[in-house]
């Protein structure tokens, strides 16, 4: 199901699950996905975010706010995906799919977060400054240049 996931996208996913297991939450969520997109702050994602001046550490410090800890989850309890965290997951195919860029990275599971309408994160981070449309431009223009996502037989 990932093959065409690059090596960070899918360290992402597994960060992901990381973050869920921390919070207590029974499945994995759009912000734990964000979470696990900006543990490697390099890249085209550090621009993305250098650009409108939004920090990894401020995004985790509103997630935490806006996060109801439970009881930590043991790393060997299964925890599947959320809906909308399947939906960010295919959106971020698409938007690859539409850029026909041959591997999804980090940079498209952002665009696929942010294009979550029901997604109260996206908002926040539209309230930051990195917007789809932004967002998908700056990928546009940078996804060949960021050899730390790209496949190598890609684009």
């Amino acid at each position: 199901m990932f093959e065409r996931y690059t090596e960070p996208a899918r360290r992402v996913l597994f960060f992901a699950r990381y973050e869920s297991s921390q919070i207590g939450t029974p499945s994995i969520e759009p912000s734990h996905i964000l979470l696990g997109i900006l543990r490697e702050e390099k890249g085209l994602i550090r621009t993305i975010f250098s650009t409108q001046r939004v920090t990894p550490e401020q995004v985790r410090k509103h997630i935490e706010r806006v996060t109801v800890f439970q009881e930590e989850y043991p790393l060997s309890v299964e925890i599947p995906f959320a809906q909308r965290s399947k939906r960010l997951l295919q959106y971020a195919a698409e938007e690859a799919d539409r850029l026909a860029h041959h591997g999804i990275g980090r940079p498209h599971m952002l665009l696929g977060l942010l294009m979550l309408d029901d997604e109260p994160l996206a908002s926040y981070l539209a309230d930051q400054g990195v917007t789809l449309a932004g967002t998908r431009e700056d990928v546009r223009i940078g996804w060949a240049a960021d050899e730390d996502e790209r496949f190598s037989d890609a684009d």
